[in-house]
């Protein structure tokens, strides 16, 4: 189908984007809204999309390389290096400013459980017992 697609915009010599790959990411955050406690935000609500929120977590929290990161998450690291300075600059926007973060959308795709043989150590799934709750460390 989407060589149908792409075969028809090609023949007729429209410019064509290239198709969004997804990003891996192990897991979800598991709370996709942050801001100021107590505080109703009527600023501006910052969007990070999961693979962002993914870059954060691999090369902030795991201590991974961009090439690591990149590895993990199955593209270039150059994709990886701008996703993650937009991440930051979301990050330090929604911090400074005191707007709300939310996490949400992108193009990514999660693990499943036959392709997580390296595990991450800091990972929520990693951390979950067979029943899905989070187990105490």
């Amino acid at each position: 189908m989407l060589q149908r697609i792409w075969k028809r915009y090609v023949t007729r010599g429209d410019a064509v984007p290239r198709p969004r790959k997804n990003k891996k990411v192990c897991c979800l955050p598991f709370s996709n809204l942050y801001g100021p406690k107590g505080i109703k935000s009527e600023g501006d609500i910052i969007v990070m999309t999961v693979e962002e929120y993914e870059s954060i977590r691999l090369i902030d929290l795991e201590g991974l390389t961009q090439e690591e990161c990149a590895e993990r998450m199955q593209v270039a690291r150059a994709t990886v290096q701008s996703i993650y300075k937009d991440a930051k600059y979301k990050l330090a926007e929604s911090l400074v400013n005191g707007n709300t973060l939310k996490i949400e959308g992108g193009d990514y795709k999660l693990y499943n459980e036959d392709e997580r043989t390296s595990g991450c150590s800091r990972c929520r799934r990693s951390r979950c017992g067979q029943n899905g709750s989070i187990k105490t460390i």
